[in-house]
């Protein structure tokens, strides 16, 4: 089976400080990991480091991706490789409508290559098809698509308009970085339930967070401990569980 995506001794800086510190990680087609750890141990930093943010200096390793090394393409060719991240703080933008930003980021993504190399537009009439299925599926109102791109949301809506966007993209591999913070129970269950709708063998995730209770809703194949830039335990669900139970502090000492 050819790997969704296969990270080899990744390491990483911040303005000259290493983060994270030869992180290896295989996520086959189908497959969820979540990446657990407490703060600070870079999981965010990973996820940033994979979309290619600028601001993330890659010291060394490898991260493929049917068959091609994704740190050596830009932000925007890792996306339409099949990459995606939902942020843990999605960015307020006044002025431009969900359904602008979408039909943008959805054509330079999924959209047919022209004669010169760059993306054609999708039709408008067959992008407003596609996204409104999209939002039946996902149980968002039409006016969603109105409203200017995550103003004045409360925190569950931000989450689900990422839910909705990676909805549209439809990516190999998504990763979710900390989609349950800030969220009331209501909220992660309605989040939840949009990641698990768009659940398939051919797509992976890799859901980051803090606390095992969005696994509760969203079933983890695979549960990893990240500390110190490092991946230090795997394992199935039933690690999750015994963090929740134990903290971080005895794996922290243990470690010490």
């Amino acid at each position: 089976m050819t790997s969704s995506l296969l990270i080899k001794d990744l390491r990483v800086s911040i303005n000259d400080k290493p983060i994270i510190k030869g992180l290896s990680l295989e996520v086959n087609p189908g497959e969820v990991h979540a990446i657990m750890g407490p703060n600070g141990s870079g999981k965010s930093t990973m996820a940033y480091a994979l979309a290619g943010h600028p601001a993330y200096e890659v010291e060394g390793g490898e991260v493929w991706m049917d068959g091609i090394n994704l740190l050596e393409l830009n932000a925007d060719e890792r996306a339409r490789m099949g990459l995606f991240l939902a942020f843990q703080y999605p960015t307020a933008i006044p002025g431009i409508t969900m359904a602008n930003f979408l039909r943008t980021s959805y054509n330079a993504v999924r959209g047919e290559k022209g004669g010169n190399g760059q993306k054609k537009s999708v039709p408008i009439a067959e992008f407003r098809k596609e996204l409104l299925d999209k939002m039946d599926m996902l149980k968002i109102d039409k006016s969603f698509a109105r409203r200017y791109l995550n103003e004045g949301f409360s925190g569950g809506e931000k989450k689900r308009a990422e839910i909705l966007q990676m909805a549209l993209l439809e990516p190999k591999v998504a990763i979710l970085d900390e989609t349950d913070s800030g969220l009331d129970i209501d909220a992660l269950k309605v989040v939840s339930e949009g990641v698990n709708s768009l659940m398939s063998p051919q797509r992976s995730f890799i859901v980051i967070t803090h606390y095992q209770r969005i696994l509760n809703y969203i079933k983890a194949d695979y549960v990893h401990i990240m500390v110190d830039g490092q991946i230090i335990e795997s394992g199935g669900p039933e690690l999750a569980e015994r963090l929740e139970e134990e903290g971080y502090d005895k794996l922290l000492k243990s470690q010490a």
